[in-house]
Protein backbone atom coordinates (compact mmCIF):
# COMPACT_ATOMS: atom_id res chain seq x y z
CA UNK A 1 0.00 0.00 0.00
CA UNK A 2 1.54 3.30 -1.01
CA UNK A 3 1.60 6.41 1.17
CA UNK A 4 -1.01 7.98 -1.14
CA UNK A 5 -3.42 5.13 -0.38
CA UNK A 6 -2.88 5.32 3.37
CA UNK A 7 -1.92 8.57 5.05
CA UNK A 8 -0.15 7.61 8.29
CA UNK A 9 0.39 11.23 9.30
CA UNK A 10 -3.25 12.19 8.87
CA UNK A 11 -4.39 9.04 10.69
CA UNK A 12 -2.07 9.72 13.63
CA UNK A 13 -3.18 13.38 13.83
CA UNK A 14 -6.88 12.35 13.73
CA UNK A 15 -6.44 9.83 16.54
CA UNK A 16 -4.29 12.20 18.62
CA UNK A 17 -6.89 14.94 18.33
CA UNK A 18 -9.73 12.51 19.04
CA UNK A 19 -8.05 11.69 22.36
CA UNK A 20 -7.42 15.39 23.05
CA UNK A 21 -3.62 15.17 23.15
CA UNK A 22 -1.17 17.78 21.98
CA UNK A 23 1.85 16.64 19.96
CA UNK A 24 4.02 17.39 22.99
CA UNK A 25 1.83 15.32 25.36
CA UNK A 26 1.74 12.39 22.95
CA UNK A 27 5.52 12.56 22.50
CA UNK A 28 6.02 12.53 26.26
CA UNK A 29 3.63 9.60 26.78
CA UNK A 30 5.25 7.64 23.94
CA UNK A 31 8.79 8.54 25.06
CA UNK A 32 9.73 10.00 21.66
CA UNK A 33 10.62 13.53 20.65
CA UNK A 34 7.99 16.10 19.76
CA UNK A 35 9.79 16.49 16.42
CA UNK A 36 9.14 12.83 15.52
CA UNK A 37 5.40 13.25 16.09
CA UNK A 38 5.38 16.47 14.06
CA UNK A 39 7.37 14.94 11.18
CA UNK A 40 5.13 11.84 11.04
CA UNK A 41 1.95 13.95 11.04
CA UNK A 42 3.34 16.07 8.19
CA UNK A 43 4.29 12.88 6.31
CA UNK A 44 7.90 14.02 6.29
CA UNK A 45 8.97 10.92 8.22
CA UNK A 46 7.74 7.38 7.76
CA UNK A 47 8.02 5.68 11.15
CA UNK A 48 9.31 2.15 11.62
CA UNK A 49 6.76 -0.37 12.87
CA UNK A 50 8.52 -0.34 16.26
CA UNK A 51 8.27 3.47 16.52
CA UNK A 52 4.65 3.52 15.41
CA UNK A 53 3.82 0.78 17.95
CA UNK A 54 5.56 2.78 20.67
CA UNK A 55 3.49 5.87 19.79
CA UNK A 56 0.22 3.92 19.60
CA UNK A 57 0.83 2.46 23.05
CA UNK A 58 -0.11 5.93 24.34
CA UNK A 59 -3.69 5.25 23.13
CA UNK A 60 -6.04 2.34 23.81
CA UNK A 61 -5.54 1.26 20.18
CA UNK A 62 -3.57 -1.59 18.60
CA UNK A 63 -1.45 -1.46 15.48
CA UNK A 64 -4.16 -3.37 13.59
CA UNK A 65 -6.85 -0.95 14.79
CA UNK A 66 -4.70 1.98 13.65
CA UNK A 67 -4.75 0.69 10.08
CA UNK A 68 -8.52 0.02 10.17
CA UNK A 69 -9.39 3.17 12.12
CA UNK A 70 -11.34 4.72 9.25
CA UNK A 71 -13.79 1.84 9.50
CA UNK A 72 -14.13 2.44 13.25
CA UNK A 73 -14.76 6.16 12.80
CA UNK A 74 -17.46 5.41 10.23
CA UNK A 75 -19.31 3.18 12.70
CA UNK A 76 -22.93 4.23 13.11
CA UNK A 77 -23.84 6.47 16.00
CA UNK A 78 -27.49 7.10 15.15
CA UNK A 79 -30.14 4.58 14.07
CA UNK A 80 -33.55 5.25 12.56
CA UNK A 81 -36.47 3.15 13.81
CA UNK A 82 -36.37 0.92 10.72
CA UNK A 83 -32.66 0.14 11.31
CA UNK A 84 -33.21 -1.59 14.65
CA UNK A 85 -32.49 -5.32 14.34
CA UNK A 86 -35.21 -7.79 15.37
CA UNK A 87 -33.77 -10.56 17.57
CA UNK A 88 -36.89 -11.72 19.45
CA UNK A 89 -39.37 -14.55 19.05
CA UNK A 90 -42.31 -16.26 20.76
CA UNK A 91 -44.36 -13.20 21.71
CA UNK A 92 -41.27 -11.13 22.48
CA UNK A 93 -40.04 -8.53 20.02
CA UNK A 94 -36.52 -7.34 20.83
CA UNK A 95 -35.43 -4.59 18.45
CA UNK A 96 -31.72 -4.12 19.09
CA UNK A 97 -29.75 -0.94 18.51
CA UNK A 98 -26.86 -1.93 16.23
CA UNK A 99 -26.09 -5.11 14.37
CA UNK A 100 -22.73 -6.23 15.72
CA UNK A 101 -22.29 -6.09 19.50
CA UNK A 102 -18.81 -7.64 19.43
CA UNK A 103 -16.59 -5.58 21.74
CA UNK A 104 -19.58 -3.48 22.88
CA UNK A 105 -20.15 -2.79 26.57
CA UNK A 106 -23.95 -2.80 26.45
CA UNK A 107 -26.97 -3.91 24.51
CA UNK A 108 -29.95 -1.56 24.09
CA UNK A 109 -33.36 -2.96 23.18
CA UNK A 110 -36.82 -1.69 22.31
CA UNK A 111 -38.97 -4.53 23.63
CA UNK A 112 -42.58 -5.37 22.85
CA UNK A 113 -44.14 -8.23 24.78
CA UNK A 114 -47.47 -9.61 23.59
CA UNK A 115 -50.31 -10.06 26.16
CA UNK A 116 -49.80 -13.35 28.00
CA UNK A 117 -46.23 -13.83 26.66
CA UNK A 118 -43.82 -15.22 29.22
CA UNK A 119 -40.03 -15.66 29.14
CA UNK A 120 -40.63 -19.26 30.27
CA UNK A 121 -41.24 -21.34 33.36
CA UNK A 122 -37.48 -21.79 33.76
CA UNK A 123 -35.83 -18.71 35.24
CA UNK A 124 -33.25 -16.84 33.16
CA UNK A 125 -29.66 -16.26 34.34
CA UNK A 126 -26.67 -14.70 32.61
CA UNK A 127 -23.52 -12.76 33.46
CA UNK A 128 -24.81 -9.21 33.07
CA UNK A 129 -26.74 -6.41 34.65
CA UNK A 130 -29.94 -5.22 33.07
CA UNK A 131 -32.41 -2.43 33.45
CA UNK A 132 -35.40 -0.98 31.73
CA UNK A 133 -38.29 1.45 31.82
CA UNK A 134 -41.86 0.42 31.08
CA UNK A 135 -43.36 2.70 28.42
CA UNK A 136 -46.82 1.11 28.30
CA UNK A 137 -48.64 -2.00 29.47
CA UNK A 138 -48.00 -4.15 32.53
CA UNK A 139 -45.05 -6.36 33.26
CA UNK A 140 -44.70 -8.99 35.94
CA UNK A 141 -41.02 -9.23 36.82
CA UNK A 142 -39.68 -11.92 39.11
CA UNK A 143 -36.10 -11.49 40.34
CA UNK A 144 -34.52 -13.72 42.97
CA UNK A 145 -37.86 -15.04 44.20
CA UNK A 146 -39.57 -11.63 44.49
CA UNK A 147 -42.35 -10.73 42.07
CA UNK A 148 -43.22 -7.15 41.12
CA UNK A 149 -45.93 -5.68 38.90
CA UNK A 150 -44.63 -2.75 36.86
CA UNK A 151 -46.57 -0.23 34.78
CA UNK A 152 -45.80 2.81 32.63
CA UNK A 153 -42.97 4.90 34.07
CA UNK A 154 -41.82 2.14 36.44
CA UNK A 155 -38.29 0.84 36.05
CA UNK A 156 -36.09 -2.09 37.01
CA UNK A 157 -32.37 -2.67 37.40
CA UNK A 158 -30.82 -5.90 38.67
CA UNK A 159 -27.90 -8.30 38.52
CA UNK A 160 -28.85 -10.81 35.81
CA UNK A 161 -27.04 -13.61 37.63
CA UNK A 162 -30.11 -13.71 39.88
CA UNK A 163 -32.82 -16.01 38.53
CA UNK A 164 -35.38 -13.84 36.74
CA UNK A 165 -38.41 -13.98 34.50
CA UNK A 166 -40.61 -11.57 32.53
CA UNK A 167 -44.36 -11.90 31.83
CA UNK A 168 -46.93 -9.58 30.29
CA UNK A 169 -49.95 -9.91 32.59
CA UNK A 170 -51.99 -7.18 30.89
CA UNK A 171 -54.30 -7.28 27.90
CA UNK A 172 -52.24 -4.87 25.80
CA UNK A 173 -48.67 -4.99 24.47
CA UNK A 174 -46.06 -4.19 27.11
CA UNK A 175 -43.44 -1.87 25.69
CA UNK A 176 -40.03 -1.42 27.33
CA UNK A 177 -36.73 0.30 26.60
CA UNK A 178 -34.00 -1.83 28.20
CA UNK A 179 -30.28 -2.23 28.41
CA UNK A 180 -28.04 -5.16 29.27
CA UNK A 181 -24.35 -4.87 30.10
CA UNK A 182 -22.38 -6.69 28.86
CA UNK A 183 -24.59 -7.75 25.96
CA UNK A 184 -26.15 -11.21 26.08
CA UNK A 185 -25.60 -12.29 22.49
Amino acid sequence: MSNTDFNIGERLRTIRMMYGLSQRTLAKQADVTNGIISMIEQNRNSPSVATLKKILDAFPISLAEFFTFGQLVQEKNVYSADELVEIGSGGFSFRQVGVNLKDKAMQILHERIEPGADSGKEMLRHKSEEGGIILRGQLELTVGGQTHILGPGDAYYFNSRLPHRFRNIGDEICEIISSCSPPTV
